[in-house]
């Protein structure tokens, strides 16, 4: 019976890891997170490179990112349906 409690110990600890991961995965602080390390390395990248107004131009590559992360329902319903299946 031990073995069966700690095998049972164990996928708990697991799915509660899992729980974290997808949490993190899914959140907002994750999203701000990437898009700001995003504009700070394109903003550096710029500025290294000379290009005009590294701090503005910047911002487009930061809200591309933002804009791939949305979920889109719809589009999300029907890769569900016939494509994951």
């Amino acid at each position: 019976m031990n073995d069966f409690q700690k095998q049972i110990n164990d996928l708990k600890i697991r799915n509660k890891r899992v729980e974290a991961d997808k949490a993190w995965e899914t959140s907002r602080s994750r999203k701000i997170s990437i898009i700001l390390l995003t504009y700070i390395v394109i903003v550096i990248t710029f500025y290294i490179l000379n290009l005009p107004k590294p701090f503005l131009n910047a911002i487009i590559p930061s809200l591309a990112f933002f804009l791939s992360t949305l979920s889109i329902p719809i589009l999300k319903k029907w890769w569900i349906n016939n494509i994951y299946k």
